[in-house]
């Protein structure tokens, strides 16, 4: 079983060549409030334009978003839209890009015109030439992905139907890859699958799965049927079938079908996602995941970016945070030991005008006292910052023998609360300096504090915040807790016979 939360650390240690129809994404946002006068044609009143990496470079830009290392080839002709995506790779340090200039031929590029308060695309331009490169670029192309094939762990072909990949460029990277054992990824297009023989995934549409094997696509049965013709026909590993807002659908050589449901999201532009999804393939199976791990671990991706506008990655942050419980992201999202990151923390909750709270404790071992107490303080505020007693500051005030847990320990449980929203370690014995760095707006203790003894509460009132002391549940007493379990385990002992 693939260890995601162990595994997803090591997406920066993998290199991908990518090789692929190069294009640019063009999108011009506006409003649309009339008609024009010349023609019944809307206007688009142009408030902004993003120029991107499209096509293949977009499955380039999701790996290096991964924090993985691309190696991408690629054509562009001798135009301004070529020189624009030279200047655009400049950008990315962990993309290696290897382009081939071909003068008889433009760019691709796709100019898109989308409503910006709908997000609706109006209209699309295209400039191309979907012919095949001839045999001068061909050769080129081979060369530069021969020469990488061996510095990486995996290769994605990206097909456009542009011109790139011809037969001869595919079977070219395909037998050298087979040979020095990398997986190779194709993200298809065409009716003739069989050009893409020997590699070992491919990632049709369920359009184009019907139309490569001529089978009825329309039941899970069906699809498992057609998908498995393909993996036959092409001599493929397995055959993942993306379903659109139904999921995706992986054959596997040998295996039960499985099937993902998509993730419930806002789609807001659909533009890339499946460069996002062989992306994400590549750089798992180069790490040595299984076939439903990656599956898995791609239709999270797509999740993420088809919630996004234009051309989108993902960042193997938003992968972990789609793909992993939250309890497990917790420690690192929510848990400070260094006091210099709280600013960045807490930055964005003051810029939204968010009431931020502030408690504290030792929390040695958590009950049902410190939940209430900490369900109530999170009541009075948006966000709430939980000040933690290091190891050394319990032993301090608690004695030798405390805490019974570490201060790791207990920040974890404590950062596994919903009503938990940030755990900030300190070392001194009391959390006055930490609240002069927080300028919490809230200061709660529980109700057997007398207010003017509360620490921190000259410094909070000063700033115009306020004290709140909220009740305890009776009965429940760490301390307690500690001599009733010693007790237990130390009966008294019988005199020793002389």
């Amino acid at each position: 079983m693939f260890n995601f939360e162990k595994q997803l650390g090591r997406l920066g240690k993998q290199t991908i060549l990518c090789i692929g129809d190069l294009m640019l994404d063009d999108f011009v946002y506006g409003e649309v409030s009339r008609i024009s006068p010349e023609a019944p044609a809307p206007v688009i009143a142009v408030g902004r334009e993003d120029l991107i990496i499209g096509g293949a470079g977009n499955v380039a830009r999701n790996i290096a978003s991964l924090g993985a290392r691309c190696i991408f080839v690629g054509v562009i002709g001798d135009d301004i839209a070529g020189t624009i995506l030279k200047s655009e790779f400049r950008a990315f340090k962990t993309i290696k890009p290897h382009l081939v200039v071909d003068r008889s031929r433009p760019t691709t590029r796709k100019l898109r015109f989308v409503s910006e308060h709908h997000s609706t695309h109006l209209l699309r331009a295209d400039w191309e030439l979907a012919k095949p490169v001839d045999p001068k670029i061909e050769k080129a192309l081979i060369a530069k992905a021969l020469a990488a094939l061996p510095r990486v762990d995996a290769v994605v072909l990206s097909d456009y139907a542009k011109g790139t990949l011809t037969p001869r460029v595919i079977r070219a990277v395909i037998e050298r890859a087979k040979k020095l054992k990398k997986p190779v990824v194709v993200d298809p297009k065409g009716a003739d699958f069989s050009i893409y023989r020997g590699a070992t995934l491919i990632t049709p549409n369920r359009k184009e799965l019907a139309e490569a094997t001529r089978h009825a696509v329309a039941s899970p049965d069906e699809l498992a049927a057609a998908a498995t013709a393909l993996m036959g026909a092409v001599g493929s590993k397995a055959v993942l079938v993306t379903l659109s807002e139904d999921g995706m659908m992986l054959q596997a050589r040998g295996a039960t079908p499985v099937h993902v449901p998509s993730y419930s999201v806002k789609v807001s532009d659909v533009s890339g996602a499946g460069d996002t999804v062989v992306a994400v393939l590549s750089v798992l199976l180069a790490m040595g995941a299984d076939f439903e791990a990656a599956m898995r671990a791609a239709n999270a991706a797509a999740s993420v970016v088809v919630g996004k506008r234009g051309t989108a990655t993902v960042s193997a942050a938003e992968l972990r945070a789609r793909i992993l419980p939250s309890a497990t992201l917790a420690p690192e999202e929510k848990i400070v030991f260094d006091w210099r990151e709280l600013e960045g923390r807490l930055a964005g909750w003051r810029k939204e005008g968010l009431r931020i709270g502030f408690t504290n404790g030792v929390f040695d071992l958590l009950h049902p006292g410190h939940v209430k107490v900490l369900a109530q303080a999170r009541g009075t505020c948006d966000r709430l910052v939980v000040g933690l007693n290091s190891d050394a500051s319990v032993r301090r005030l608690k004695g030798k023998d405390r805490p019974i847990q570490s201060e790791h320990a207990r920040a974890e449980v404590l950062a596994a609360l919903e009503a938990v929203d940030l755990v900030a370690v300190f070392e001194q014995d009391t959390p006055l300096e930490l609240i002069r760095r927080i300028r919490p707006s809230v200061l709660v203790k529980g109700g057997d504090y007398v207010r003017n003894q509360v620490v921190g509460r000259d410094v909070v009132e000063a700033q115009g915040g306020e004290v709140i002391l909220v009740d305890l549940v009776a009965g429940f007493s760490t301390t307690r807790i500690v001599e009733k379990s010693r007790a237990r385990k130390s009966p008294a002992r019988k005199p020793r016979k002389r």
